[in-house]
């Protein structure tokens, strides 16, 4: 399979303490084409913060980056701010796991499903971009999306909401989607339906996903693939079968264990 993302032992380090603090420590990945690989472990541990260094969102002061993160030939990790910005929201697409804090509330869901496309494709109309949207919207399975296209983000569900959020990521028809804990606020069943709807996405579009979770039973039934973190390291990987009927550490078999017997029934 042709490959996506390469990221070579990526660190990432905190200096904000009389003791520097690791964070991520020698992350490796290779993304292919169409895969899809989960990301699971507890929180803290570095899961999320390799995400957001995928997607180009960590630029603290007090941080320091080492290692390679390489989309599609283009090192990324210690690309200029301006070079980032041109794979943000078209090639690599970002989902996070509460939109009421990523939506802006005083702006409909139309404006915000679109701003993707007045970045990114500047010589479209007008006319031309709210087509799109509501066919990204009708894309993400949403019922009217004539009238969800002109309501606020406070009107509408967390399960809308979160399925306005993949539209604004998938307009540009990515080839990376990011989606970091997209189904934490949402209950069992809205879960389902939004791995549903990845899966789909993936199938349709070929659009290679990154999935970020710390829930075991929905990355083993969206994820060819599953790399386990504990504190900043990789402690485990394989793919899906290996990880879960096969479990080589400790930590893995934990969080397997872990999983409530009610998601057992669903899986």
């Amino acid at each position: 399979m042709e490959r996506l993302l390469e990221i070579k032992n990526l660190n990432i380090e905190f200096h904000d303490h009389d003791i520097p603090e690791r964070v991520v420590n020698n992350f490796n990945l290779e993304l292919a084409k169409g895969e899809i690989v989960g990301i699971v472990g507890e929180s803290g541990s570095g899961k999320s913060m390799t995400a957001m260094a995928i997607a180009g969102l960590l630029r603290r002061h007090d941080m320091e980056k080492k290692g390679e993160i390489i989309f599609e030939g283009k090192e990324l990790l210690h690309a200029s701010r301006s070079e980032v910005r041109q794979y943000q929201g078209d090639d690599i697409g970002m989902i996070f796991q509460e939109p009421m804090t990523s939506l802006n509330p005083v702006k409909r869901i139309g404006w915000q499903v679109e701003e993707s496309l007045r970045i990114h494709r500047p010589d479209m109309s007008k006319e031309e971009r709210y087509r799109r949207a509501i066919e990204s919207l009708r894309d993400v399975e949403l019922e009217e999306p004539e009238k969800v296209y002109r309501q606020y983000p406070h009107e509408l569900s967390g399960g809308m909401r979160q399925r306005v959020m993949i539209a604004a990521a998938m307009i540009c028809e990515p080839k990376l989607l990011i989606a970091d804990e997209p189904t934490t606020a949402l209950d069992v069943t809205i879960q389902l339906q939004i791995v549903k709807l990845l899966q789909r996405l993936n199938q349709e579009k070929q659009t290679s996903i990154l999935f970020i979770s710390h829930d075991l039973s929905l990355v083993k039934k969206l994820c060819h693939r599953i790399i386990v973190m504990h504190d900043g390291n990789i402690v485990e990987s394989g793919s899906t079968k290996e990880v879960f009927y096969q479990p080589k550490e400790e930590y893995t078999k934990q969080l397997i264990q872990a999983i409530p017997k009610l998601e057992k029934l669903i899986l």
